[in-house]
């Protein structure tokens, strides 16, 4: 169980550092749905309408070259020659992209209706955070997790401490002192909140500078063209992922009426964030899988430690979803402070049963990343994207946010099975199909009757959990002591 050990620590810590840059986004929900801190429900739905181009934007500037750096690192002997050319390959082409957005930043803020002010700012934003995805992803390569989760947990505070400040403690300052009274503007919250967002970026750079004093710039042109190519299917993929994700905030906002969009958009987001529990569980776990497949492939018989690793995903995710739903309206005045977003409880169960379909697809997408058959990803991937857009395009002037949820759902559960069929046929894996279906079933019905059926009876919510969580005990004991006896 080494290996197993070794994974659990290292996803515990790439799991904290990437918890916690998530949960600012988390932690800033409360933050921006307190009363007085933005105007209105509308204010933070306009801010949820620009971080979803974020999303988008991030996925370009990176264009599979992440995933691929890991790829090529463990399979090429020279490795240097793979840090330098993929590093290379993102400061051009980040670079480039600055350049261009800056001379074009008129046109793009009246293209997709974003203040001109907003978009400057993104686009510095855009920069900074493609220069550290290639440090990054060679901390995690070369494991190290600790400064990993270091350098993305100062992110955090010097964010969530400057929005604080900017929201909350400069403006009292401003009425009692002259000095920051000169610094200090009115109804100027949306632009704090990404200076916040850029100094947090910058400072994030400049301890990830080292990094670039260990490369050469010699650039691999074959290296290139072959890490393209690996890495252009899942450039397709991560703009599908983004479609998946982010993309119903823009389409409430384009199809729904002026008056109501930018409101609905900001409930919608608010009760989202109540399913980031299952986001960062998924994300962690990823991250700590991701340098294991690569690194395991050649081993003997890997099928069966990945085999092993999506039912002690699928047993965790599980109990998470079911606890996450049980206590749904416990949290919600915690995450989401006034009750004008409410109304939309009503999609957290569905957005966190998609997430944990999601982080099952994660799982079975092993397969196409260590065959080189990337495409598939990609392919996989469009099809949830379609998926996302037919129902979003279809419903949204019907159903409002409610469609968004359910479409959301219907595309990671579609993309999970299409992986699991091709993965079935590419690259066998003995999954224990009768012990994954079993979890799944049980804790998506527990969750179901005792949020839409037993909302506030906490009586029967917490039996729910108690019987899945003696089941899962039950089936999975023998190995949680393994895990946890580092002996052996």
């Amino acid at each position: 169980m080494s290996a197993f050990q070794k994974l659990f620590k290292q996803t515990f810590i790439y799991g904290l550092a990437t918890v916690l840059p998530r949960m600012l986004s988390f932690l800033l929900v409360p933050l921006y749905t307190t009363e007085g801190v933005l105007s209105s429900v509308a204010e933070y739905g306009k801010v949820s309408v620009i971080f979803s181009y974020f999303v988008l934007f991030n996925v370009v500037l990176a264009y599979g070259m992440e995933t691929a750096f890991f790829r090529f690192f463990n399979k090429e002997k020279d490795k240097q020659n793979v840090i330098n050319t993929s590093a290379i390959s993102l400061m051009v082409s980040s670079l480039g992209f600055f350049i261009l957005a800056l001379l074009l930043n008129t046109q793009i803020a009246t293209f997709i209706d974003i203040d001109v002010a907003y978009i400057k700012l993104v686009i510095w934003i855009l920069l900074l955070d493609a220069l550290v995805i290639i440090p990054f992803a060679w901390l995690r390569a070369t494991q190290q997790p600790m400064r990993y989760a270091v350098i993305k947990i100062l992110n955090v505070a010097i964010s969530l401490g400057l929005n604080l400040f900017f929201l909350i403690a400069l403006k009292k300052l401003a009425a009692q002192n002259a000095l920051f009274n000169s610094i200090y503007t009115p109804n100027f919250e949306i632009n704090y909140i990404f200076i916040a967002n850029l100094v947090a970026s910058a400072v994030t750079l400049l301890f990830m500078l080292s990094f670039y004093t260990k490369i050469t710039f010699k650039f691999d042109k074959v290296l290139w063209k072959k890490m393209m190519q690996y890495g252009m299917p899942v450039l397709i993929a991560g703009i599908a992922f983004s479609v998946n994700e982010t993309f119903d905030r823009i389409l409430l906002d384009k199809l729904l009426p002026e008056s109501i969009a930018e409101t609905e958009i900001g409930m919608y987001s608010a009760c989202y964030k109540i399913a980031v529990f299952m986001t960062l569980f998924a994300t962690a776990y990823r991250l700590g899988i991701e340098p294991f497949f690569f690194s395991h492939a050649k081993s003997a018989n890997p099928q069966k430690n990945y085999a092993r690793i999506l039912e002690f995903f699928v047993a965790f995710g599980a109990v998470i979803l079911l606890f996450v739903v049980v206590f749904a309206d416990f949290l919600k005045p915690i995450i989401v402070r006034s009750e004008a977003y409410w109304e939309a409880m009503w999609i957290v169960p569905i957005i966190l049963l998609a997430n944990f379909c999601l982080g099952i697809y994660h799982n079975l997408s092993v397969w196409y990343k260590i065959t080189d058959r990337t495409k598939f990803g990609a392919y996989i991937s469009v099809v949830g994207a379609i998926i996302t857009l037919l129902i979003n395009l279809l419903f949204i002037k019907t159903y409002g946010y409610k469609a968004s949820a359910v479409a959301t759902l219907l595309a990671y559960a579609t993309m999970m099975l299409l992986s699991y069929y091709f993965g079935k046929k590419y690259y066998p894996i003995p999954y224990n199909l009768k012990k994954i279906g079993l979890y799944l079933l049980l804790s998506v019905g527990f969750s179901f009757i005792s949020f839409y059926q037993f909302r506030y009876n906490y009586a029967i919510g917490i039996s729910l959990l108690i019987v899945f969580l003696s089941i899962v005990f039950l089936l999975e004991k023998n190995d949680i002591k393994q895990l946890l006896n580092r002996k052996q």
